[in-house]
């Protein structure tokens, strides 16, 4: 599906979205879907990989019971967490998870918003963009250069002028070197966090950088399993844990994910930029009853089309869900953008 404009970070820039959908079907006639966008180098999985997980386990599905279908595919999260969540929460959605269902007044999730534009010009006009949009927290990208990463965040800070909170992520882009270099040289103001500003397995640059930043960190791409969340707070690592449904393999996952973030003394952030309205709308379902704070599943805002007979509503810098609201999928437009295709009965 492609974006509206290119989405840049310290790992790759994303022209199009292309995601892995799984429709579920059950002999009583429930049906459920769920996706993943597998971005290479995001995560050690691959958009191969994930496609012929899923097929295979698609076949071997059939004539199962939903709970042993799932728990049978959660048995290879470590390894295949993006595909075994686009599986598995297709399943729970057929089964109809309670978390799915607003059943009380309409729910109103607030998001995050990337500053994309590199130029001060460009910058000003689009901040200026989408604080009357109403969004209130700024996500900026950095990781690629510290001297013009913190030229680029002087500009966007001396716009902001406090008017919203901003979130630097750093992609992975970092050595420990510059990461320090970084977080010296910075101005602290309107900024919340600093996410993953070095690689996912240096767990040891992450601990420095924690307890020497001036702003509160958070880890993303470190954090896979219960384990690794475990290990952020033993380290003392991050202040915040960033998750996603394509890392927890399922909405029951996700939520356990979720309160083990809690329990642990941290603070939790739940989003995914590179997904399309399924996976953001199952994010914003979540995040409606166990976040706090802005939602970064912003996918959705960023393709040139969407997937849902009845699309997603945004107004007012957040997602509107009404109540009883059930999506179902516009299949001539999931038609349109469909490279592969598998059926198993």
């Amino acid at each position: 599906m492609p974006l509206k404009e290119p989405y840049p970070s310290a790992i790759a820039t994303l022209t199009n979205l292309e995601t892995l959908l799984v429709v579920v079907a059950t002999d009583d006639g429930s049906y459920g879907f769920g996706e993943a966008a597998i971005v290479e180098g995001y995560t050690h999985e691959t958009r191969k990989g994930g496609w012929e997980f899923c097929c295979k386990h698609a076949r071997d599905a059939i004539g199962r019971s939903c709970e042993d279908a799932i728990n049978q595919w959660l048995e290879h999260r470590a390894h295949h967490s993006h595909a075994v969540a686009a599986m598995v929460s297709a399943v729970e959605m057929a089964m109809e998870h309670p978390v799915l269902s607003i059943n009380s007044k309409k729910a109103f999730v607030p998001l995050l918003a990337p500053v994309n534009s590199k130029t001060q010009t460009l910058i000003n006009a689009e901040i200026d963009r989408l604080l009357a949009e109403g969004f209130t927290t700024l996500k900026v990208k950095v990781g690629f250069n510290v001297e013009q990463d913190l030229k680029r965040l002087e500009w966007i800070q001396a716009k902001v002028s406090q008017r919203a909170s901003i979130r630097l992520d750093g992609n992975q882009g970092y050595s420990l070197q510059q990461a320090r270099e970084f977080i010296e040289k910075m101005s602290t103001e309107s900024i919340e966090l600093f996410e993953q500003p070095c690689l996912d397995s240096d767990w040891e640059s992450a601990q420095e950088i924690a307890q020497s930043s001036p702003v509160p960190m958070m880890l993303d791409e470190s954090i896979f399993i219960a384990d690794d969340i475990h290990r952020a707070a033993r380290m003392r690592a991050a202040q915040f844990i960033k998750l996603k449904l394509v890392k927890s393999g399922g909405l029951t996952s996700l939520l356990h994910d979720l309160q083990t973030i809690t329990d642990n003394g941290m603070r939790k952030v739940l989003g995914n930029g590179v997904a399309s309205e399924v996976g953001c709308w199952m994010e914003a379902c979540v995040a409606h009853t166990a976040i706090n704070n802005a939602g970064e599943f912003n996918g959705f805002l960023k393709t040139c089309d969407r997937l849902f007979e009845q699309p997603l509503c945004f107004e007012n810098g957040g997602v509107t869900i009404p109540t009883g609201y059930w999506p179902s999928l516009n299949m001539s437009m999931v038609d349109k953008f469909t490279l592969m295709r598998d059926e198993f009965r």
